[in-house]
């Protein structure tokens, strides 16, 4: 029956990495390798292992994972919402519309800097969305953005990796209690800067970088774009609710999702009692509301992490024989085979980086945190969250960031492969030596 498990596990997951040839929303094969792999447990009778280590039943198991999970998908309700209530009431224009250099050169790195710091705040996905957005009015011309699309896709990706909110998969450690958000900013930073610095130099020397943009390409504001009056206030009580949720951690040691919950509620309230304009209807108003903020954001993404977060809970559970005679469960089994056949746990992480550029890093890191057992900010989870982080740039498809680029922007896989892999790659690895490098010094 364990067999079945694992191929059950590897169908499911092989069609969630060909969704876009099948044509198939990658929720669907997540949710039911989800459940099947909790069937075949209980069809099977097999044993499953406890929080703690111990054989137990099936039902605790199951809900203690469960609720773990629930507290990962509240979190990411609460933190979509809260963007989804900013880019209704045009905040991100605040900061976009400062923009106006025509210098290509200048434009690369003002895109690469928002990105790392905007995604650290956001998250990736969201800033992405958002530097897109800004630049199809920066750049008309369609081959000229693809490549800045490309590097705020690097950016963003190294930008979410240092941030507890950055990212699902920091998001993931950070609330499974393997790190927290100062150890992960102190240990990740100067890596994530490395990521996009390296690249970002590359770029410089690159024909695509060189020369001015056309002035066309700075376009007249449509009245649809301008901020509005409640633009700035509800940016900054939205970001401000984001970066105050690590704060309401630390003073009330309650989980995260708690905190997320009342900056939803806050920027809610505010959101309810603040005039967009002079003359706003009803219905206009309606349209900024929380309840259609609500009514945005992707829950798709909700239910894949749901199935494939429960799938990877049913591996993590399922008890298998250990090298040291007794039982253990099945990711940790995986993890004593990997420490046996790959000789330095650095090049474990590194090889789990670049997987996380061809399958999702979602159950990568889930995988890794089921897999091991180390206390809270050891350097492993540090360098599992910097190469899962940034190691899914080095193709289109490796990170959520790059599928909602891909998706706006219709990047061709090849056109990614050949022009955008390789100045990734580098950063991925000039970052992983600057992490193992200051580990070793400090």
């Amino acid at each position: 029956m364990i067999t079945a498990l694992v191929f059950c596990f590897v169908i499911g997951y092989s069609l969630i990495v060909f969704e876009h040839p099948l044509r198939l929303d990658k929720s669907v094969p997540a949710l039911l390798m989800g459940s099947l792999c909790w069937a075949l447990i209980s069809l099977g009778h097999l044993d499953v292992i406890t929080h703690d280590h111990a054989i137990g039943e099936i039902e605790p198991v199951l809900l203690h994972h469960i609720g773990k999970i629930a507290e990962i998908l509240l979190f990411l309700i609460g933190a979509m919402t809260i963007v989804e209530l900013i880019d209704l009431h045009r905040g991100f224009s605040v900061i976009t519309d400062r923009i106006n250099t025509t210098k290509k050169s200048s434009m690369l790195w003002i895109i690469l800097i928002l990105a790392f710091f905007m995604s650290a705040v956001l998250d990736n996905l969201a800033s992405t969305i958002v530097l897109v957005s800004l630049l199809r009015k920066l750049v008309p011309q369609r081959e000229e953005r693809l490549w800045f699309v490309s590097m705020a896709v690097i950016g963003a990706n190294a930008g979410g990796a240092w941030s507890p909110i950055g990212d699902v998969t920091t998001t993931m450690l950070w609330i499974g209690k393997k790190v927290s958000s100062l150890g992960l900013i102190e240990h990740i930073v100067i890596p994530s800067l490395v990521c996009i610095i390296i690249p970002g130099i590359i770029a410089m020397f690159l024909p695509a970088f060189k020369g001015n943009i056309s002035p066309k390409s700075i376009e007249v504001k449509h009245e649809g774009d301008k901020p509005l009056r409640t633009s700035k206030l509800i940016l900054f009580a939205g970001l401000g609710g984001l970066i105050f949720v690590p704060i309401f951690k630390s003073i009330t040691h309650l989980p995260p999702y708690i905190g997320i919950m009342f900056s939803l509620g806050i920027v809610w309230l505010i959101s309810e009692y603040i005039h967009p304009g002079e003359d706003f209807s009803r219905e206009e108003k309606e349209v900024l509301s929380a309840r259609h903020a609500l009514s945005r954001i992707e829950m798709s993404s909700i239910i894949f992490f749901l199935g494939i977060l429960a799938a990877v809970a049913a591996l993590e559970s399922a008890a298998v024989m250990g090298h040291g005679g007794h039982m253990i469960g099945l990711l940790n089994y995986a993890a004593e085979r990997l420490d046996a056949t790959i000789p330095h746990i650095d090049l474990v992480v590194i090889v789990l980086g670049v997987f996380s550029a061809i399958i999702d890093n979602v159950p990568l890191v889930a995988a890794s945190m089921g897999m091991y057992s180390f206390p809270m900010d050891d350097r492993l989870w540090h360098f599992i969250a910097y190469s899962a982080g940034t190691g899914g740039s080095m193709l289109i498809i490796g990170s959520a960031a790059g599928v909602a680029a891909m998706g706006m922007e219709r990047i061709d896989f090849i056109w990614y492969l050949k022009n955008i892999s390789w100045i990734a790659a580098l950063g991925f690895l000039g970052g992983a030596g600057a992490f193992i490098l200051l580990s070793m010094i400090f």
